[in-house]
């Protein structure tokens, strides 16, 4: 059992830097959302769901003893990543800020089921049930997103035909 615990230490500890990850880059791509309101309240909304998943993992992580090395770790790997993000200047930059923040979705509702399985294993029903909890709402906002992209897009395209701003 002791392997995996230090398993689920460590995927604890992405999903919590994954978390951070997704502040930032949401919090970037919100400011430079003008032109599509119910993107950016959406984005909005999952903000604050992140944020709040963000803190439900770190809690969970402060009740295993040497955790704090995880989040020091993880904390370490996060700017980069998040300031590559963060720079998307492409032309159609709303298009594909969409299908990036989609994908991203799918990814974390794969590690929340692993941390699911992994946590059922070591009898954690607290962190299942937090675990259960992120994974609905990615699914609602990777949801959101797939019935959304064909709105944004075709959004994009009418801006852009009229010559209007259409990147964000």
């Amino acid at each position: 059992m002791a392997h995996s615990l230090d398993h689920f230490i460590v995927w604890l500890g992405d999903a919590h830097a994954m978390e951070v990850q997704a502040t930032a880059m949401l919090r970037a791509q919100i400011a430079r959302i003008e032109n599509y309101p119910e993107l950016r309240e959406r984005m909005q909304q999952h903000l604050i769901e992140t944020e709040a998943q963000a803190e439900a993992l770190r809690k969970l992580l402060d009740r295993v003893p040497g955790s704090g090395s995880v989040l020091k770790e993880v904390a370490g790997r996060l700017s980069a990543v998040a300031q590559g993000v963060t720079g998307m200047l492409a032309a159609d930059e709303v298009v594909k800020t969409t299908m990036a923040i989609y994908t991203f979705e799918h990814s974390e509702i794969a590690t929340y089921r692993v941390l699911i399985a992994a946590a059922d294993e070591l009898g954690d029903t607290e962190a299942v049930d937090v675990f259960e909890k992120i994974v609905s709402e990615e699914m609602a906002m990777a949801a959101w997103l797939e019935t959304h992209l064909d709105v944004v897009t075709r959004l994009y395209l009418m801006r852009d035909e009229r010559d209007l701003l259409a990147k964000r």
